[in-house]
């Protein structure tokens, strides 16, 4: 009897996942977890949050213990990437040319930060984060730096900023739109958190187009906007957005538009590969639309619905999509989706000057797409249930 040899191209939180899925399904083939980084797969928000503030060290966000794939016989190849996917032949490629055949393949290659074409953009102390090592950079920069200019005010930009500032560092943000996070909260919510920076001393500088790294003896001085406003820093964090590892996947011929498609079960336009995580495109069952989400909880939760699938079982990935922030005082989470083109309204239930509330984004038939609690806790489940029952509500009794 042939063994059945599964292999996982990626090394981050949704790769270890699926190896334990794939273990708690009893599967008794070969498993192979590919990984770009030298470490054992580990958990990306403590970068910017817990472990930029000094309260976690890397071991203890790491998913699992070396001792656990010894035990579960799940083989790690670290500081190594597929390079390639011939599904003709069901082998990828290794670097060193070597290849590894598969009976099942699940890509989880995650996304990488968007960097900036700017003159200055690769000189030294200009930093993006992403990695375990982008995060110590930061930390120590922390301990040394006065300064900093953070380009970007989105997720990543926002909680360097707190922990930037929580270090006593000077801040200034730089964000070409109007309003922080706008992409993801329009400009009622991404104001109270324009304000929550204001607050805690950060120069938030918004509308405004950056068009120069400064530099002196090639490293980072500052920045000079459009205008010719000149801001000086120590550093620089580059923090603009992320960009989808989907060129494997491309190259393999399986069908991709800004992210892997893939279906209900998480299968590509392959049957016998699943994609996962940060690229995954998928075709939601409850909310009946393609999403493409870069969140933490996709990539903790989806490999145990494409563990399903790779072994035959029928499965469908229905979860809402959900994310956090915790910055500075404020915690928040957010449940359910409101896509580019659809129209909300936001309707607050709570105090935003205390900046404890939940927020609910509802469409013109007041039905509930999405809700965000801040500073209030134990209300996740009541959120979920409006946006599952695909009732109206009475906006005035939310």
């Amino acid at each position: 009897m042939t063994t059945s040899r599964f292999v996982i191209a990626g090394g981050g939180l949704a790769a270890a996942k699926l190896a334990e899925a794939l273990r708690a399904n009893d599967f008794d083939g070969t498993v192979t977890l590919v990984s770009a980084e030298d470490h054992l797969p580990y958990e990306r928000p403590p970068l910017s949050k817990e472990h930029l503030l000094g309260k976690k060290a890397l071991v203890d966000f790491t998913v699992d213990p070396a001792q656990w794939y010894r035990d579960h016989h799940v083989e790690v190849m670290p500081g190594t990437t597929v390079t390639a996917v011939d599904r003709a032949t069901k082998t990828v490629a290794l670097p060193d040319g070597t290849t590894l055949p598969y009976d099942k393949l699940a890509l989880a290659t995650g996304s990488r930060p968007r960097l900036l074409r700017l003159p200055g953009a690769d000189a030294a102390g200009v930093h993006v984060l992403r990695t375990i090592e982008d995060s110590d950079a930061l930390l120590a920069l922390f301990g040394t730096a006065r300064r900093l200019a953070v380009i970007g005010a989105g997720w990543i930009g926002l909680e360097v900023t707190a922990a930037a500032r929580a270090a006593g560092v000077e801040v200034t943000v730089l964000e070409a739109e109007s309003v922080p996070l706008s992409a993801a909260l329009g400009p009622e919510m991404g104001e109270v958190f324009a304000q929550l920076h204001r607050d805690h001393g950060v120069d938030l500088r918004l509308g405004v187009k950056v068009g120069e790294i400064t530099t002196a003896d090639g490293h980072a001085t500052g920045v000079r906007l459009d205008d010719g406003t000149r801001i000086e820093a120590d550093a620089v964090l580059v923090a603009v957005g992320a960009r989808p590892n989907i060129e494997l996947a491309a190259d393999a011929g399986l069908a991709v538009d800004g992210g892997v498609l893939v279906d209900e079960s998480l299968a590509t336009s392959d049957p016998d590969i699943v994609a996962v995580g940060d690229i995954a495109d998928q075709q939601h069952p409850v909310l009946g639309q393609r999403i493409r989400v870069e969140h933490w909880a996709n990539a903790l939760n989806q490999p145990a619905v494409a563990a399903l699938t790779m072994l035959g079982k029928p499965a469908v990935y229905d979860r809402l999509p959900y994310f956090f922030t915790d910055q500075y005082d404020l915690g928040m989470e957010y449940t359910g989706y409101v896509g580019p083109k659809q129209q909300a309204r936001v309707v607050v239930s709570g105090d935003l000057g205390k900046r404890e509330f939940v927020a609910y984004w509802l469409d013109s038939g007041n039905r509930v797409l999405a809700g965000m609690n801040v500073n209030v806790w134990d209300v996740g489940d009541k959120i979920k249930q409006l946006i599952l029952g695909g009732e109206a509500v009475d906006p005035d009794n939310l």
